[in-house]
């Protein structure tokens, strides 16, 4: 007999208090274990219409439904008595007559119960629609039934989507199996979707791709053991057709995934990493990002996704590209001694003593020496006077390029002196050495945030795969670039063109939360090599309140607001943590704290390792934000001259430099407002900044 377990059965899971979970559990454990026990008690749910569906006994109130032939037993719900049984009677497990997937299929007449108000008030008496025609136009009427059809849509639910306009499709998008709602919304913005593959006759409904996205036979307890340890990350049992088929695609060159927040880049990612591991069984496989905290991150994921493969995760490393650098140097010529940061300014300050009539800032030349010198690994004059300065806009002529390189060399000299290294001077000798290598480090590499890798790292990672098919896989948003300035990768021998896929499916943020933050950025972003992303078809799965932006006269209103606001999603039942709570940098934490302490909840202050508490709300700045996950985000102290921080703007040699920090600092409130999944505050103390207006644009 097959055991299998539902997404709706995870997300419902979820929901259930810490102790009921831990029943459901077991219950769910004893069920695999042996099906037919006679200890356990099931019970028939004659008012369902789909007679299959059994009920379990977990306790006095809670109830496990599933669905039961001779062949297969399938986890479906859990909650209270009356709520599972409520769940059940609404929907049946259908086998789709035209893709042949297996699907859940709401009940029409019961989901009427729960139809807005004015569909009902505007009902025709015949048929009977959900969504009648109004004023607006309907969105779907042109197509014939056999397109819809074969986009997923149940037969039942025809006339319905026939008539949706733009106000009723997101509603109705709630109550249709995740393929055809992806379908439609990609539809009504003008997009064309992919048709899903249709089975042979007879074929195991189960294993067509739009079922496997949720559904999953679990083989061992094991397996299912990981399954419900982690039901927040579903992307672990259940993943996206969108996403199989990148993952599991064979490349002859370097190959990148891109998409907006929250459209699965990090699960292609962590999904790619594993699919080679284990299609190449001697092979070792580099799963790897730019920040230990971001590598942290991934690391815990990866030990969820193959808990129960230790052999796996042998041959399996995750590391922060820097860290792994240092690893490597360490391993092949000795231990790195790296610059710091302050060794570096007081070295270039002793330089620009030495030179005279120098007329630019020391900011503009610690920029110019990160980004370029040191970035490209410039050794000679002519390499200076030569390099296309991308990302650095201040036009500089050749006499004053002269005069730099003199400072530029006068660096150079005293930190070989010295005996130190920049990072970047240790991925330029690794990627040196590793022509002359036989046997490679890794065999493979899964690059997750590639938006922000620098020159040197690319370079390094280039030479690693040495053009070998499946050697190099990325993912990321040109959207959420922060640390690194653009450049080409093209001329570093890494030419995605032709190997390079945008997702649009966003199914971690809800269509209200995605909308008003996507006015920060632009429909379309490209990087330098030409190669596009284009944002405007992303469509979002489901529905949530609008985001609040709001505006105080005073800090201690704005610490109060946000207290109420905190007080409100744990009254609506919320976990303290799946709240998170950021701000600009960590000067502005205490007004973060102020809030939190304020709304008595217990909190935990991030690091640099990002590890969150279950029963502690979490606050960080918002560069800490990339890779978490929250129900409910609090985004505070937007002041003016906070984001975007007037120090970063003061520090500006040239006008022209303008853009790059303005688009760095929106790509940060971005990336903390895509942090939330159903609820989003964002707040400031008047005047507030200039990115609030674009949000409040509609």
């Amino acid at each position: 007999m097959d055991f299998r377990i539902a997404d709706t059965f995870t997300d419902s899971l979820a929901k259930l208090a810490g102790e009921e979970q831990k029943a459901a559990k077991t219950t769910a454990f004893d069920l695999q274990l042996n099906p037919v026990n006679p200890g356990m008690s099931l019970h028939k749910l004659d008012k369902a219409k789909d007679k299959n569906f059994w009920s379990v006994r977990v306790s006095s109130d809670i109830r496990l439904i599933v669905h039961k032939t001779a062949a297969s037993l399938l986890l479906c719900y859990v909650d209270h008595h009356d709520k599972a049984y409520r769940w059940a009677e609404r929907r049946k497990l259908e086998t789709h007559p035209t893709t042949g997937a297996a699907q859940w299929v709401e009940i029409r007449e019961r989901v009427e119960e729960i139809a807005p108000a004015r569909a009902l008030l505007a009902a025709e008496p015949a048929p009977r629609l959900l969504f009648p025609i109004e004023a607006k136009p309907a969105l779907f009427a042109q197509f014939a039934d056999s397109v819809l059809l074969g986009y997923g849509v149940p037969p039942e639910w025809l006339n319905d989507v026939r008539v949706a306009d733009e106000d009723s499709l997101l509603t109705l998008a709630e109550h249709l199996p995740s393929e055809a709602a992806e379908a439609l919304l990609e539809l009504a913005t003008g997009g064309t979707p992919t048709l899903p593959k249709a089975v042979a006759p007879g074929a195991d409904p189960f294993a067509h791709p739009d079922a496997q996205r949720r559904f999953r036979v679990m083989n061992d307890v094991e397996e299912l053991e990981r399954a419900l340890s982690f039901p927040w990350d579903k992307w672990v049992t259940f993943l996206h057709p969108a996403q199989r088929q990148w993952v599991e695609r064979d490349y002859n060159g370097p190959a990148r995934v891109a998409g907006s927040a929250g459209t699965g880049k990090t699960i292609v990612a962590l999904h790619r990493a594993v699919f080679l591991a284990r299609a190449n069984p001697e092979s070792r496989v580099l799963l790897t990002t730019f920040s230990d905290t971001l590598a942290n991150a991934l690391r815990t994921k990866l030990r969820r996704l193959i808990s129960n493969e230790p052999r796996l995760a042998e041959r399996l490393e995750v590391h922060a590209m820097n860290a792994l650098g240092e690893r490597l140097h360490e391993v092949q010529h000795g231990r790195p001694r790296i610059v710091a940061p302050d060794q570096l300014r007081s070295m270039l300050a002793e330089a620009v003593a030495a030179t005279k009539d120098l007329k630019f800032t020391s900011t503009f030349l610690l920029g110019e020496w990160d980004e370029l010198v040191d970035a490209w690994q410039l050794e000679s004059w002519e390499a200076y006077r030569d390099v296309k300065r991308l990302g650095r806009k201040t036009r500089l002529t050749e006499p004053q390029r002269a005069v730099l390189w003199g400072v530029f060399t006068t660096m150079r000299e005293r930190l070989a002196a010295q005996g130190l290294l920049t990072h970047s001077a240790v991925f330029t000798q690794l990627a040196a050495g590793m022509a002359g290598r036989k046997t490679p480090p890794f065999d493979h590499a899964v690059v997750d945030e590639a938006q922000d890798v620098s020159v040197a790292q690319l370079r390094f990672l280039a030479a690693l795969a040495g053009g070998r098919p499946n050697g190099l896989f990325f993912a990321g948003d040109l959207g959420q670039r922060i640390f690194q300035p653009p450049f080409s990768w093209k001329s570093l021998g890494v030419d995605i063109r032709g190997r390079s896929r945008t997702l649009h499916i966003n199914y971690r943020t809800s269509h209200q939360i995605r909308m008003q933050a996507d006015r920060l950025l632009g429909p379309e972003v490209s990087d330098v090599d030409g190669n596009t992303e284009d944002r405007s078809g992303t469509v979002s799965v489901f529905n949530g309140p609008g985001p609040v932006v709001q505006s105080f006269a005073s800090r201690d209103e704005e610490i109060a607001a946000v207290a109420a606001w905190l007080r409100a999603r744990v009254s609506e039942g919320m976990p303290a943590h799946e709240i998170g709570i950021f701000v600009r940098s960590d000067a502005e934490m205490a007004r973060a704290r102020s809030a939190v302490e304020a709304a008595a909840l217990p909190y935990r202050a991030l690091d640099d390792k990002v590890e969150t508490a279950s029963g502690f709300a979490s606050l960080c700045a918002m560069h800490l934000a990339k890779g978490l996950e929250f129900r409910a985000v609090a985004v505070m102290a937007c002041d003016d001259e906070i984001i975007p921080l007037q120090a970063r703007i003061q520090a500006v040699a040239d006008n022209a430099d303008l853009e790059e920090v303005y688009n760095t600092e929106r790509h940060l409130l971005y990336v903390a407002c895509t942090r939330a999944r159903d609820h989003l505050l964002v707040t400031c103390v008047e005047p507030g900044s200039e990115f609030l207006e674009d949000m409040r644009q509609r």
